[in-house]
C-alpha cells in the first residue's frame, strides 16, 4: 500500500499513481480536465454536517472531529472501494 497526499493545485506527475480526490466540494480554480483525476470519491470525505460542525468549532475540537469522522467511515461503503484501489495501486 503506497498512499501519497497531494493538493489538487499541485501539478500531476506520473509517479502519483491513481489520483483520487477525497473532498465533498470541488476545488475553486481547477477544471476537471486540469485536475487529471482518476476518481472523485467525495463519499469518503467527512459528511456535510460534520464538515460544517468542524468549521464552526475551535481548533481544540480536532480530536473530537477525528473520532466523529472515523465513526462515519465505519459504515461508509465507499471506503471498501478505496481500499480495493489502494491494495492494487499507488494512490
Amino acid at each position: 500500500m503506497d498512499i501519497h497526499i497531494k493538493r489538487i493545485y499541485e501539478k500531476a506527475d506520473p509517479s502519483d499513481g491513481k489520483r483520487i480526490l477525497v473532498d465533498r466540494l470541488w476545488s475553486r480554480g481547477i477544471s476537471k480536465e486540469n485536475a487529471h483525476l482518476d476518481l472523485w470519491l467525495k463519499e469518503v470525505a467527512p459528511s456535510t454536517e460534520l464538515r460544517k460542525w468542524f468549521h464552526a468549532a475551535t481548533p481544540d475540537h480536532w480530536e473530537e472531529f477525528k473520532q466523529r469522522y472515523l465513526k462515519e467511515l465505519e459504515t461508509n461503503s465507499a471506503v471498501e472501494e478505496l481500499q480495493k484501489i489502494v491494495a492494487e495501486h499507488t494512490v
